[in-house]
């Protein structure tokens, strides 16, 4: 993790990356806070997302950038966050949907 970047990924979550990014390409990651399960962050297409003006580049996972909402960077301020893999199923525009893993974030306080 860079010192700028406030975003890793277990090797689980680095495994599941570099497939999807095999199947489709570069990719970004987007993190919403929003109400539909806000520990899952969304992987789309690196172009296919529109970042909107208040989202926030938290870091960067193998090259690929991470993305939160500006709520949640307000939120999160003191927080890094890890990126991690669970069963299930992924967002339904997510990348991780249909692979029977999703990512999952979680957190680690820190000071700011």
């Amino acid at each position: 993790m860079s010192a700028l970047s406030k975003v890793r990924a277990t090797p689980e979550a680095l495994a599941l990356l570099r497939a999807i990014v095999a199947d489709h390409g570069p990719v970004l990651f987007h993190q919403s806070g929003g109400c539909c399960d806000g520990s899952s962050p969304m992987c789309y297409p690196r172009g296919e997302f529109l970042i909107g003006d208040a989202d926030v580049q938290w870091g960067e996972i193998d090259g690929h950038p991470f993305y939160i909402s500006g709520s949640q960077a307000k939120a999160w301020e003191g927080t890094d966050l890890i990126i991690d893999v669970v069963p299930g199923r992924g967002g339904m525009f997510s990348l991780d949907n249909g692979r029977e893993l999703r990512f999952l974030t979680r957190s680690h306080l820190c000071r700011v």
